[in-house]
């Protein structure tokens, strides 16, 4: 079946009423959550009730049932309003109740998916350490078997969820000597012993998504709560990238079409030289560039959408639509800042937080580097779209 870009009622349906709930809700209070720090729990409560919390996941086990387009909507459009409560969201949808309704057994299911799907919970993905970033086969978080339990040692970083989440998907090796041979995945839930919470991550951008340290100590996990089988982890955190680098993609769509917005409003109510500034050619031109690569970035994504649930892999439209939403993003909040001249660079300014927010989406998830890779290995297979 081949990708059809145009959306369905109900997928615009799904549109318009996240969108609505985003700008009334949402979006008012962004920038105060962007100044606290402090993890947005009643913007999760309401986005739980709006079902955004484990949108394609099927009804059965808690979700909303919907496809994974409907999906790039919803975030995209929470992404315009508030960046850090899209991440959030994409976190707990794409990184945590993905892999478990792929990977997990029934009761893995019932005790971790649906509570999570619903969002009566929180989860959160570690993968990442100080010395293991792109590279994730070299991680160093060591897991050794003992009877029923594995004991878990190591230390991760960049935790989004990390202050907030009930359970954490942890990835460690048996033997680092086997690379992505040794890797598995764990379920640990923030109660069990030697599990800590380390410090938390001040950032540039996205500062109230909970980001934090997660500290392994002898963490003692039961075996029942190993996600796939003994070295079964890199295959599975690759496979879940491709989702990630999807809901990435939807963020860095709405912060894009946040700063056109903003854009757009500064410009037809700032005069120079007597005349509205949005009537300089100057400045048409940034906006027609920042409008033409969004628009592009939201097909791209929409299509990778499409692709993850329409193809066993979707690697290729998932890294395609991750480089170049993210950096169409970033150029878009460059353009923003400068169509509004010095207050631009004032915090009292919507593009200022964008302009910081957009950062990110170029590194986490894998890097634009990372992404030219994948891109480049699938098209030299013959795998090109």
């Amino acid at each position: 079946m081949p990708f059809d870009f145009s959306l369905d009622r109900d997928q615009e349906m799904i549109r318009d009423s996240v969108r609505e709930f985003a700008q009334s809700v949402l979006k008012p209070r962004a920038a105060e959550y962007d100044r606290s720090r402090e993890f947005p729990w009643d913007n999760w409560k309401r986005c739980a009730g709006m079902n955004l919390t484990g949108m394609v996941i099927p009804e059965e086990h808690g979700g909303a049932g919907f496809d994974s387009v409907s999906y790039v909507i919803a975030i995209e459009e929470v992404s315009r309003a508030c960046a850090s409560t899209g991440v959030i969201l994409s976190v707990n949808n794409s990184l945590f109740c993905g892999p478990l309704l792929k990977f997990g057994n029934d009761d893995q299911k019932r005790r971790y998916l649906a509570p999570h799907a619903r969002g009566e919970k929180i989860g959160a993905y570690c993968l990442t350490e100080p010395g293991a970033g792109s590279d994730s086969a070299a991680l160093r978080t060591g897991a050794k078997r003992q009877g029923d339990t594995y004991v878990l040692n190591g230390t991760k970083v960049f935790v989004t969820n990390g202050e907030a989440a009930s359970t954490f998907l942890v990835y460690a090796t048996l033997d680092p000597a086997l690379r992505h041979k040794g890797i598995t995945a764990f379920l640990v839930e923030r109660g069990f012993k030697g599990f800590r919470q380390g410090k938390p991550e001040r950032k540039m951008g996205i500062t109230c998504s909970g980001s934090t340290e997660v500290v392994l100590d002898d963490c003692e996990v039961p075996a029942a709560n190993r996600l796939g089988g003994e070295g079964e982890g890199f295959r599975i955190a690759m496979h879940t990238l491709d989702g990630g680098r999807i809901g990435i993609a939807a963020q860095a769509l709405g912060i894009g079409q946040a700063a056109l917005d903003e854009s757009l409003r500064y410009s037809r109510n700032r005069e120079a030289f007597g005349k509205p500034i949005a009537e300089l050619q100057a400045i048409q031109w940034k906006l027609a560039d920042m409008a033409t690569e969004i628009e592009a970035a939201r097909l791209l994504s929409y299509r990778a959408g499409w692709a993850r649930d329409n193809k066993d892999r979707c690697s290729l439209e998932a890294s395609m639509a991750k480089l170049y939403a993210s950096e169409a993003c970033m150029r878009a909040a460059h353009q923003a800042v400068q169509v509004h001249g010095g207050y631009g660079y004032i915090n009292e300014y919507t593009v200022e937080r964008l302009f910081r927010d957009a950062r990110i989406t170029e590194i986490y998830e894998g890097t634009s580097e990372i992404q030219r890779l994948v891109i480049a290995k699938e098209v030299l297979k013959g795998q090109g779209a």
